[in-house]
């Protein structure tokens, strides 16, 4: 059975899918929290002991407080600090994430688990696991109120540098000393940019893809003025091709490749 999707369209014409993660894979990854911060409650409640001989009210405030901030701050910390993922979220490839694509904003971590509690009524998460079934989208009451969704990541694998980029001859490599400069400024981020825009450019409308490639292609060229003979008849989307065989690909491998 092929699980639910949500897609986003983007104005530039790009569409995302992102497989919504259903009530069980959740249920799994709450149940490995909920063991962590058990365990983090029961520490302190071994160092409250020591201080409820002292003061026993005052002990008893502090760890109706401190128990209440824990259940909350667990997952409102973790979510916020990692990108909507807590331990058992990363255990089961799970993400919190706004509900339109959007950058998740801290009010909406913090509604979402602030409502968790209305979630577990009556027990066991019965009406935010009855919410995700009968949700469009799988959202719990949290998700609803704070405009969340949860999705399953995929596991990405390496592309086939061989099969995507192939043996045909880079005109770029004529330059030895040119492609040296570019592998030296361009960054991990930037040629990794440059590549999942080769893996994903059948994803982009005509319009979105030549405007992709122009400006990637304009970002690289500062970094390594190529002679204007090579680049005159040389389309965007070919010079980025040959930008990510120059900054991934060594000779040999080339030459395995064809």
């Amino acid at each position: 059975m092929t699980p639910a999707q949500l897609r986003i369209r983007t104005p530039e014409g790009i569409t995302f899918a992102y497989p919504l993660a259903g009530p069980v894979t959740r249920c799994l990854a709450w149940a490995l929290d909920g063991v962590i911060t058990f365990a983090m409650a029961f520490g302190l409640s071994w160092a409250l002991a020591l201080l409820r001989y002292l003061a026993p009210d005052l002990t008893t405030a502090v760890a109706v407080i401190a128990f209440f901030l824990l259940s909350v701050g667990y997952g409102v910390i973790l979510e916020w600090f990692w990108r909507g993922q807590t331990v058992g979220k990363r255990v089961f490839r799970l993400r919190v994430m706004d509900a339109d694509g959007l950058r998740l904003n801290f009010h909406q971590v913090l509604m979402r688990n602030l409502v968790r509690f209305a979630d577990m009524l009556p027990g066991c998460y019965l009406v935010g696991g009855l919410a995700c079934l009968l949700s469009r989208k799988a959202q719990r009451l949290g998700d609803l109120a704070s405009g969340t969704i949860v999705i399953h990541q995929r596991k990405h694998g390496e592309p086939d540098l061989d099969q995507l980029l192939g043996s045909k001859f880079n005109s770029l490599r004529t330059h030895p000393h040119l492609c040296a400069r570019l592998r030296q400024r361009a960054s991990s981020d930037e040629a990794r940019i440059a590549l999942q825009a080769l893996v994903r450019r059948d994803e982009f409308d005509g319009s979105a893809r030549i405007e992709l490639f122009a400006a990637l292609a304009a970002h690289f060229r500062q970094m390594a003025e190529f002679p204007a003979d090579v680049l005159e008849t040389m389309p965007d989307e070919q010079f980025i091709r040959n930008v990510v065989d120059v900054l991934f690909r060594t000779n040999e491998a080339r030459a395995r490749a064809a």
